[in-house]
């Protein structure tokens, strides 16, 4: 069978419900970290083509920059060049990436893209790899090549999809346990959260440093933030209370808001009470904090005076995604 000559995969974006923070190894290597969160109908997608050598260029990457390069190392996109390194495919190629959101956002896109590279990657290179492959390789890359002080709910979430509660062991092993919901309650879920675009990108890496210096002084916060995470799927696995749930979504808002002074700040304060006082049930700032997407639980009737009060924001609507990271196109030479 001939060789790939183009792959594309669609990798979808993740939310993160509670628990954010103890996946990151300062927390999990002195106990187990849980986070609940569930991929969402937002995608990137990765394009890796084989390059025609008419571009006398081995490599040609469009991204938010576009990059015009012979060597390897003179890749400055460090991801796509330690994936490149590490799957180990002979140039010349062309890699070029589509996302349905901002980047830098709360919606683990670096992961998404770490993810959906390898994938591509591999798929052109004929290999078969798993979802676990994917995650794990990801964590890697993004982790102990790159550095990031980051966790590993992002490279899991965007690799197998769905609704999720992961649990981070000190060994470093991640154990996935899927959570199923029926149609009806997934549906109700989804209709009643509404994310706001800040209009605010940033780098969660400060931000996540500054809470692994911390978190030795932070471990209460975290435990109860890990807490948050079984309670919150034992309510939307009894009859899925959006009250109840957006109450506790709020009660970890005030706890990550604890763990650094970079999570939030004044505006972002006054957006949340405006939406509180509107009707929100409850919310939270998604990713690391200090810009992104603010999502709230907001039932039916209170949606259009959470729109009115939040009219500088933009609305983003959102639907539950069951799968994970797939080649959605493959053309063989």
């Amino acid at each position: 069978m001939p060789s790939p000559s183009l792959v594309t995969t669609k990798t979808p974006l993740r939310i993160g419900f509670a628990g954010g923070g103890t996946d990151l190894p300062a927390f999990y290597e002195r106990e187990e970290g849980a986070v609940l969160n569930s991929t969402i109908d937002k995608y990137l997608y990765v394009t890796v083509k084989r390059h025609n050598r008419l571009f006398l260029e081995n490599y040609r990457l469009n991204y938010s920059e576009t990059e015009h390069v012979d060597s390897l190392e003179d890749i400055k996109n460090s991801i796509a060049r330690e994936s490149l390194r590490f799957v180990g495919i002979e140039p010349p190629l062309y890699i070029g990436t589509i996302a349905d959101l901002p980047g830098s956002s709360g919606l683990g896109s670096s992961s998404s893209f770490t993810v959906g590279l390898l994938n591509a990657l591999h798929t052109f290179k004929g290999d078969s790899v798993s979802a676990a492959q994917l995650a794990e390789e990801a964590c890697h890359i993004e982790i102990n090549v790159l550095k990031k002080p980051i966790g590993k709910q992002d490279q899991y979430a965007a690799a197998f999809g769905g609704l999720n509660h992961f649990f981070f062991c000190p060994s470093g092993e991640v154990v996935l346990s899927p959570k199923h919901l029926p149609e009806k309650k997934i549906e109700r879920l989804f209709d009643s959260l509404m994310l706001f675009w800040t209009g605010i990108s940033r780098s969660a890496d400060p931000i996540l440093l500054e809470q692994q210096v911390s978190t030795e002084s932070k471990m209460d916060e975290l435990r109860e933030m890990k807490r948050q995470s079984h309670e919150i799927w034992s309510l939307m696995e009894k009859d899925c209370p959006l009250k109840e749930i957006g109450g506790v979504l709020q009660e970890g808002w005030e706890n990550k808001r604890r763990l650094t002074s970079k999570i939030s700040n004044p505006q972002f304060d006054s957006w949340y009470d405006a939406a509180i006082q509107a009707g929100a049930h409850g919310g939270k700032l998604l990713g690391a904090g200090g810009g992104g997407f603010l999502l709230f639980v907001v039932p039916e009737e209170k949606r259009d005076a959470v729109i009115s009060v939040l009219r500088e924001l933009t609305l983003i609507r959102v639907k539950y995604e069951s799968r994970g990271s797939q080649v959605v196109h493959l053309q063989r030479e």
